[in-house]
């Protein structure tokens, strides 16, 4: 079932990435709701999925701080 929450979170920051802030605000939630090897599965997929996004880059902090 987590695995389905990772990828619905996934799903989601794909989908909003075209804005910063919304991309921020769903980060938040996906940071409060997954489980901690989630978290790292999540740190992983964005340093990839941001490489290429500066305007993203900002937001690393929010999943590196926990």
């Amino acid at each position: 079932m987590s695995r389905l929450i990772y990828d619905y979170t996934k799903s989601i920051l794909e989908r909003v990435s075209f804005a910063p802030d919304l991309f921020v605000k769903e980060l938040k939630k996906a940071v409060r709701n997954l489980l901690p090897h989630e978290m790292e599965h999540l740190r992983n997929w964005l340093l990839y999925y941001t490489k290429e996004k500066p305007e993203l880059q900002h937001c690393l902090i929010l999943v590196e701080r926990n």
